[in-house]
């Protein structure tokens, strides 16, 4: 039976390692965004082809660059895997994100392969009182980006 209502984009969990058993947490985070790939099309002419059309061929698959936004929470693991993979530039990791269901439930998951830290930017500090969030972001790239069973 399809399901009449979609699932609820905020219910999801992001997980650092191989596979979802030996996995631990990355961190809470309010917005994942980039989960995409993409397969570049090569273009040519071929010789016999009396019309002279193009034909186009399948290439390179290609992997978007992935946000997480979190709110500053006080833990290091931004930073500490940051400075990790700057004295070891070509070690990534791998990041798991589920997508729950109302009952905590798995429903998809998505794994970033060999990930990297591409770029940190730390929240803006204003002193102007009032209740905004102090949010810190994340952007990382991967190797490729696989489905997963649940």
């Amino acid at each position: 039976m399809a399901r009449e209502t979609p699932y609820a984009a905020f219910n999801f969990t992001v997980e650092m390692g191989d596979d979802i058993e030996s996995s631990s947490a990355f961190g809470g985070f309010s917005d994942v965004s980039g989960l995409s790939t993409e397969i570049t099309m090569m273009e040519y002419r071929y010789g016999n082809d009396p019309e002279n059309r193009m034909r186009k061929r399948p290439g390179m698959y290609k992997t978007g660059d992935t946000t997480f936004k979190r709110g500053v929470m006080g833990v290091k693991n931004f930073a500490d895997w940051m400075m990790k993979t700057r004295h070891d530039p070509l070690t990534g990791r791998n990041l798991i994100v589920t997508l729950n269901d109302e009952q905590g439930n798995p429903v998809l998951r998505w794994k970033l392969v060999n990930s990297r830290p591409l770029k940190f930017t730390g929240p803006a500090l204003a002193a102007k009182g009032g209740t905004d969030v102090a949010m810190e972001e994340l952007v990382v790239t991967s190797e490729g980006l696989e489905f997963l069973e649940v």
